[in-house]
């Protein structure tokens, strides 16, 4: 018998697992999209996630539970980027876990900050085909393409997927040291070693283009040669179970009409996550 669907929450959950005073995990909506710079409707992300989210079924195959009877899911109305640092303060403030949708790259570092205010000894994880290390791209210093440049000026980052990078970035990684970090797609280190970079307090960011377009062609800025969904599994089950995850966005997914699988992926990849984490 098909579930029984509300339509205003993450995984159409029912109202008594989806209030913000008894869940665990708060999902926020931002739907910001301002410098993309080759495909667009990284805007219609949040609303796509949400939707998909109702197809997934909620019991657990993996971990042999329904999580969300477990932690509670809160979903939380649109966040405007202006109020979304204020927002996920709030939620870490009230001991709970924020899990932002995006829209474009650019919120994490707004995210990282309100996560930093917390947590003085944070570090992020980033997956990610790109590095994302340009100071400023087509005059932009909030620019998509350079979100890790940003959260480096707030705090350590791990990056891992990378196989795209400019030579200004580069020079600065090298320059940095922050090379040493870089973990790259083809040449991808043991999960041990990215986890030894990690602080205890860690923050994820994961942009859906780290996977290969073959599973994740809803993108603005696909890459060839990503990773597939049991080798993201594996490094998010380990950093999840060796380090205190705070807080974690899904962003970059910019929907095609009538392409509805990688939608349902992001959603689903979004409640493992979860699973992870509550255990």
């Amino acid at each position: 018998m098909p579930k029984k669907i509300f339509p205003n929450s993450f995984l159409g959950i029912e109202p008594e697992y989806s209030k913000y005073k008894t869940s665990k995990f708060i999902i926020i909506p931002v739907p910001h999209e301002v410098s993309t710079s080759y495909g667009k409707g990284t805007k219609n992300g949040p609303a796509a996630i949400l939707e998909a989210s109702k197809q997934v079924e909620t019991f657990d195959l993996e971990l042999h539970q329904e999580t969300y009877q477990k932690v509670g899911i809160f979903t939380h109305p649109n966040v405007k980027l202006s109020k979304l640092k204020a927002t996920t303060y709030k939620v870490l403030k009230d001991k709970k876990i924020p899990i932002i949708l995006g829209g474009e790259h650019s919120i994490s570092s707004v995210a990282v900050n309100a996560a930093k205010a917390r947590y003085p000894r944070l570090s992020v994880l980033q997956f990610d085909a790109h590095a994302d290390l340009r100071n400023e791209y087509e005059g932009n210093k909030n620019s998509h393409a350079c979100a890790m440049r940003r959260v480096l000026e707030i705090c350590p980052a791990v990056q891992v997927g990378i196989r795209n990078i400019s030579e200004e970035e580069w020079k600065f990684a090298q320059e940095s040291g922050q090379i040493n970090k870089i973990h790259l797609a083809q040449k991808l280190e043991e999960t041990e070693k990215i986890v030894t970079q990690l602080h205890d307090h860690v923050y994820i960011t994961f942009d859906v283009d780290v996977l290969d377009p073959a599973i994740m062609p809803s993108t603005g800025t696909p890459e060839p040669g990503g990773l597939l969904w049991y080798e993201a599994l594996d490094i998010l089950r380990e950093v999840i179970r060796l380090k205190r995850v705070v807080g974690m966005d899904f962003v970059e997914l910019a929907p095609i009409k009538g392409l509805i699988a990688p939608d349902f992926t992001v959603a689903k990849l979004i409640y493992r996550s979860i699973g992870y984490l509550s255990r």
